[in-house]
């Protein structure tokens, strides 16, 4: 009998899998499973968990947002690399947002994503690595990516994705600029910028990202974005209006396709991955890692296997 690790984080999203739990567990044993759950207890231990343990298992399925995502992928990845074996991972999102899940048409209803695990195909996908962290779909810095990790998590599972447009609004009188050097395949860009992204997501914080017209989850390719200090309020209008219209012409934007991106400042710059806190870094070093899991996927029409994009 096949054997599943199934990764349960209890304070994800403010939908519960509580009620689903059983119907999943059944659903999942009627498939050929002997399951084991494991709840997590924090950020990072569902990683150690995988790392440590995942050899004794043929699939792992994680129920949470981004960040569970994030940490069963690391963890994946960690035992792969010590062990060369590497685990299929199915995913139940109950997260706030879920960015991913959105991108990739996974189902936000736990016992359809769970069948749909069942019924679905394994796919390889790309991850990211920056230092010693993986990711699953977004490496960022500059205004409001912090508000995904500080925003208090009663708020976010009481209010959802309207928890974050709070957020937002305290934080637009405070927009601090980071003056880099940004490599990409050796591609440089140099200047004072807000933002900037390095994702293979067609969402970030529930919206729908730019630049994603050509976009693959499996091509070796990131689609990179940074965002340059607006100097009044017509440049700034400017930016937000390119964002709505999905307009990447003016200069004010930066957008390029990279599999290898270093991203260089004046001064440490804190980082947010997967919609946690990634460290505080002077030099990023980040790397497209490409279709390096597999993820079991049941609707696959956002899921293109496009060559690698020029």
């Amino acid at each position: 009998m096949k054997k599943m690790l199934f990764v349960i984080n209890p304070k994800a999203g403010r939908t519960t899998i509580k009620s689903s739990l059983f119907e999943m567990l059944n659903m999942f044993s009627n498939g050929g499973y002997m399951i084991e759950v494991y709840t997590t207890k924090g950020p990072g231990d569902a990683a150690k968990y995988i790392n440590r343990f995942g050899r004794r298992y043929d699939l792992v399925v994680c129920a949470g947002g981004d960040g569970t995502l994030d940490d069963t992928v690391t963890g994946v990845m960690k035992l792969a690399r010590r062990t060369k074996k590497m685990l299929p991972i199915g995913y139940i999102p109950c997260g706030s947002t879920n960015d991913f899940a959105r991108s990739l048409r996974i189902s936000r209803e736990p016992v359809e994503a769970a069948r749909d695990v069942l019924e679905g195909d394994a796919v390889p996908i790309d991850i990211g690595r920056i230092a010693n962290h993986y990711f699953a779909y977004i490496a960022a810095f500059g205004a409001f990516t912090d508000i995904s990790y500080s925003t208090p998590q009663k708020l976010k599972n009481m209010l959802g994705h309207s928890a974050y447009i709070l957020e937002v609004f305290k934080k637009l009188t405070s927009l601090k600029t980071y003056k880099i050097r940004a490599d990409f395949d050796g591609r440089v860009a140099t200047g004072e910028y807000i933002y900037g992204q390095i994702t293979n997501s067609l969402s970030v914080g529930g919206f729908r990202t730019i630049g994603t017209k050509h976009m693959s989850f499996c091509d070796g390719k990131f689609e990179c974005l940074l965002i340059r200090k607006p100097d009044n309020v017509a440049e700034f209008q400017k930016i937000i209006n390119s964002i709505l219209t999905n307009d990447l012409s003016q200069e004010l934007i930066v957008y390029e396709k990279a599999s290898h991106i270093l991203i260089e400042g004046q001064e440490e710059i804190p980082w947010t991955v997967d919609g946690e806190f990634g460290g505080n870094l002077r030099k990023a070093d980040i790397f497209n890692l490409k279709k390096a899991v597999s993820l079991v996927l049941y609707d696959k029409s956002n899921y293109v296997d496009l060559p690698d994009y020029e």
